[in-house]
């Protein structure tokens, strides 16, 4: 497995690396030493392979061709670490996150089996003019993609088409609900399944205990990036605080400070970080970011959800939601008290709502998870 060492991308894919190497098979896992715990934790053996990506200072460019362009530098810098690592003792299967561009390249000068596993939505077979036709028309597009073909060139790769190279692997396992899939009919089955959240047993430390006296509760979690939202954590506050029956877990992550808060209702806990799957399995309602990892976990748990944007592809994901009838959609300058409170309220006395939740968590539990997605990586070694 080669990844990146964002934990939104690590997190999708951990208990597949854990199920294989549980099923008896040699593991390596390159990634930058910075994640290493999550991966020992597998059974994985950690390949250190340094990362420039700006995942630890959350220092992204908002230009989306400046942002891709740091992938590319990733990868030019990453793939001369893996052939250290991998070409006196190639792997007979490479497993790839989407953005580590280099474990591609390497499979293909070896001439072994890649295949990727995307924690996010895939391409659809009108991709190129829905999307990708408006990206390149942006300033420094064609520079990116000279660049971009031409190390694909100088490297050796077998496939030298970028958008081919990039978009549409020759295997991939999709770690998301179809649900989550913009045109799902339009995706390449042949290259593509869908295989659902892969998620594993809990252990102790991931518990959490709801209050005996909390009639309904509700979690707000904004994920692990952008989490530096002050003032929606008080309108959060002021919506949900003392609200009757209602018990509130908020998540601000590690770049706000607590006391930026003002005073905590006391039905209210706040935390840095909460072991968000288990909380939802016991929890009414949830206010997410709507990143992909937390709309998966929040149709898993089968809860209503209110879907509060903060970048790139969750604008695309709660609008999502919102056309399956789980969610309501609330942009951040839009965010006061009134509006979340009323869309929580609205939520969870709509029995249709909690209809089409239920239905779609038994769907996402359907598509097979962790298991199916072994089976499938073991199907494509032994192929």
């Amino acid at each position: 497995m080669v990844g990146i060492p964002a934990v939104s991308h690590i997190l999708p894919s951990l208990e597949i690396i854990r199920e294989l190497v549980a099923r008896g098979h040699r593991v390596t896992y390159a990634n930058d030493p910075a994640v290493s715990d999550l991966i020992a934790a597998t059974g994985a053996e950690l390949v250190p392979c340094t990362s420039t990506l700006p995942v630890a200072d959350n220092n992204w460019p908002d230009d989306p061709i400046a942002a891709m362009g740091l992938f590319l530098d990733n990868a030019v810098q990453s793939l001369p670490q893996l052939r250290v690592a991998y070409d006196h003792d190639p792997a007979d299967l490479y497993l790839y996150d989407i953005g580590a561009y280099a474990a591609r390249a390497l499979a293909e000068t070896q001439g072994r089996p890649v295949m990727q596993l995307s924690p996010t939505f895939v391409a659809w077979k009108g991709y190129d003019q829905d999307v990708a036709a408006q990206l390149w028309q942006l300033p420094g597009a064609d520079a990116y993609r000279a660049r971009f073909a031409g190390w694909l060139t100088d490297c050796g790769a077998s496939t030298s088409d970028v958008d081919a190279f990039a978009g549409r692997p020759a295997q991939a396992l999709a770690l998301i609900p179809r649900a989550m899939q913009p045109h799902a009919d339009q995706v390449d089955t042949a290259a593509v399944t869908f295989v659902g959240p892969c998620h594993g047993p809990r252990g102790d430390e991931d518990g959490w205990t709801r209050p005996a006296d909390a009639e309904n509760v509700l979690l707000i979690s904004l994920g692990s990036a952008y989490t530096r939202q002050p003032e929606f954590y008080r309108q959060c506050l002021a919506a949900y605080g003392d609200l009757p029956g209602w018990h509130v877990v908020l998540q601000i992550g590690k770049y706000t400070d607590a006391r930026e808060l003002g005073a905590i209702p006391p039905n209210v806990e706040v935390h840095s970080w909460v072991p968000q799957r288990a909380i939802l399995e016991k929890a009414d309602a949830f206010v997410t970011h709507a990143g992909m990892g937390g709309c998966c976990e929040g149709l898993l748990a089968g809860v209503p959800m209110i879907a509060v944007p903060q970048a790139a592809e969750q604008f695309v994901n709660a609008d999502r939601l919102v056309e399956l009838g789980v969610a309501r959609r609330i942009d951040t300058p839009d965010a006061t008290a009134e509006a979340l409170r009323a869309a929580l309220g609205e939520l969870v006395t709509d029995a249709e709502v909690t209809h089409r939740s239920a239905r779609l968590r038994a769907d996402a539990r359907a598509e097979g998870g962790t298991a199916r997605a072994a089976d499938l990586i073991e199907h494509l070694v032994r192929s």
